[in-house]
């Protein structure tokens, strides 16, 4: 589709189907990569020996720092325990390379074909980086499961247990001791390719599919699913990718050194790895080439006053952790004045070249609306001992606008959340057509054609609004015609002109518009609107309404909407169903509803005026 070439790029040699930045982006970073590493190394070189280490170790950090912002950055989850991937690359390696009479000599239970075999850095590193791989998707399985600080926390427990199995395992790594007689051939130029690798990578990844869903679940995991997106998938993916990195550095810096030890591998680096991490900014790849200059620049400089120093005369002591104390005040600086990073939240070319081109704004995609009913029955929720949702059975209809209503907490959001797998019923099935959607997931209902809006705005408040509407049509119908859903329902809700801001700048009233057009992209045959009108002018609810018939009629789609302005839901809603305290008490046209005994006693009141 020549529209959609002029935004994505394709690399499938990474993996990727697609890179969803702009081609001007992709181009501009990959090519300062190349420059600047380039660069960098021909100036080391022009300085001496002692200036070609400093770099090398400085890219050699910046290969770990963009291995863990893949997965760290990405996903929102802190990760504690990624130098055990750095551990297993470059112990995995090094066993490799390692020469055969010396295993032979200091390793003699290593299997006979370990104990042979003796290979040059690029196969070994090769060989270490996907046996690392394979140990971060066993390993990312369980992980994935868990959210929030108990994910962090499991991090910091594998970290834990990666170096207690290199120190216990002697026979393999020599435990404790120095795992001695590496070969030290990692070059400048050997580590400069390692770092324009890992940085290529690191930017491609952020904005591929699997990237940009990620980065949206980060932002908001239930809406994010309710879109469409596996977040498990996503954050495995992630944390493969991430480990391969960090197997990359490992292997790099074993053949740096020379020798290592488990010790390498464990807190001082990770704290040290994890301030480049957060001063630079988590998120960009900008970021961590930012957080590794600056800590290395602010670690040389303290590592040699840690010794001591004299100043006009005066002798000043050696204070041991000089360095650790440093970097954490400069961690605490970040966090306070810089709680984004140095780099915020976008790449540098994204500052410098911005514009997401949405295309023709009268293209149209193909709307595949299904003229099947969803219809639920026994509906109950409860928790614990209250039940929000007692015995509700609903019928929802294509191009049919279906009004939700009831008093506060009669249980119309917790019935919205059960039929879009939000919530999983205490009781009851619910089918679209004939398949039974009861027990699915979010993103398995969005996928059938089930999308929504929320009671409390949930946008991808640090991604642009186009980037919030196309991970949307990224993520169902498997992907078809992403770019051109994506435009179509942008223009449809009247944002395209804000395809480019970030969607948390955006007026209250334009952000409900967005919500909206991202899920038109999942291409729906049921939309649920929860309060869409809440906080508008009356002038704003007016154009909803409009725009809500239009949807109806344009394309056939089914709505169901929850909202408090009954004004909105009489003009607009075919039927409506009421609830109170979790039960169904009526349902009707909006004149029968109007006059129902039940519903103005228990909703609009006993004292109503006709």
């Amino acid at each position: 589709m020549k529209k959609y070439s002029r935004y994505a790029v394709r690399n499938r040699t990474l993996g990727f189907d697609m890179i969803t930045s702009p081609r001007k982006h992709i181009i501009a970073s990959i090519a300062t990569i190349i420059a600047a590493v380039i660069l960098a190394s021909l100036i080391a070189s022009a300085f001496g020996a002692a200036s070609e280490r400093v770099l090398i170790v400085f890219f050699i950090s910046l290969i770990a720092v963009v291995g863990m912002g893949v997965y760290s950055g990405n996903s929102g989850i802190l990760s504690f325990g990624h130098l055990s991937f750095m551990a297993i690359g470059a112990y995995a390696a090094s066993l490799l390379t390692l020469p055969a009479q010396l295993k032979i000599a200091t390793l003699p239970k290593l299997p006979e074909w370990l104990a042979t075999t003796e290979m040059g850095l690029l196969p070994a590193t090769v060989i270490a980086v996907l046996l690392t791989s394979v140990v971060a998707l066993l390993i990312g399985l369980a992980i994935g499961k868990l959210e929030g600080s108990a994910a962090v926390i499991a991090t910091l427990g594998l970290l834990i247990i990666v170096h207690g199995v290199a120190i216990g395992w002697r026979d393999v790594t020599r435990g404790s001791q120095t795992f001695f007689g590496i070969p030290a051939v990692t070059s400048l130029w050997v580590a400069a390719v390692g770092v324009i690798l890992a940085l290529i990578v690191g930017r491609l990844y952020r904005d591929s599919i699997s990237g940009l869903r990620l980065r949206a679940g980060r932002e908001n995991a239930i809406a994010a699913c309710a879109v469409g997106v596996r977040i498990r998938r996503e954050r495995l993916i992630s944390f493969v990718i991430s480990a391969a990195l960090m197997a990359l550095s490992g292997a790099l810096i074993a053949h740096f050194l020379g020798a290592i030890s488990p010790k390498k591998f464990y807190f001082t680096d990770t704290f040290l790895l994890l301030a480049m991490l957060i001063v630079g900014g988590m998120t960009t790849v900008t970021g961590a080439v930012a957080g590794a200059v600056a800590i290395t620049f602010v670690t040389e400089i303290l590592r040699r006053f840690e010794g001591g120093f004299s100043v006009a005369g005066l002798e000043m002591p050696a204070v041991f952790g000089t360095t650790q104390i440093g970097i954490g005040l400069i961690i605490l600086f970040a966090m306070f004045r810089k709680p984004d990073g140095l780099a915020g939240l976008k790449e540098w070319e994204e500052r410098l070249f911005p514009g997401h081109p949405v295309g023709d704004e009268n293209a149209v995609s193909a709307q595949n609306v299904s003229t099947q009913s969803l219809t639920a029955e026994d509906m109950t929720m409860k928790f614990g001992g209250l039940i929000a949702v007692s015995d509700v059975a609903i019928t929802l209809n294509p191009g049919e606008i279906t009004g939700l209503i009831g008093p506060n907490g009669s249980g119309k959001t917790t019935l919205m959340n059960m039929l879009s797998g939000v919530l999983v019923p205490t009781e009851g099935e619910f089918f679209l057509g004939n398949e039974m959607l009861s027990g699915l997931v979010s993103h398995e209902i969005a996928d059938r054609g089930i999308a929504r809006t929320f009671q409390n705005i949930r946008l991808f408040e640090n991604l642009s609004v186009f980037q919030n509407v196309f991970v949307a049509a990224l993520s169902t119908r498997d992907g078809k015609n992403a770019h051109a859903r994506t435009t179509a329902a942008l223009a449809r809700m009247g944002v395209a002109a804000h395809a480019d801001a970030d969607a948390g700048t955006l007026s209250y009233g334009d952000q409900r518009r967005v919500e909206i057009a991202r899920a038109l992209a999942c291409e729906p045959s049921l939309l649920f609107l929860d309060e869409p009108a809440a906080g508008m002018n009356r002038e704003e609810t007016d154009n909803l309404m409009e725009t809500l018939r239009g949807l109806t009629i344009d394309l056939g789609l089914g709505i169901l909407l929850v909202d408090h302005d009954l004004k909105l839901i009489n003009q607009l809603c075919d039927r409506i169903v009421v609830l109170n305290e979790g039960h169904k008490i009526a349902e009707g046209s909006p004149e029968e509803i109007q006059n129902n005994p039940a519903v103005i006693e228990a909703y609009l009141g006993p004292n109503r005026q006709d």
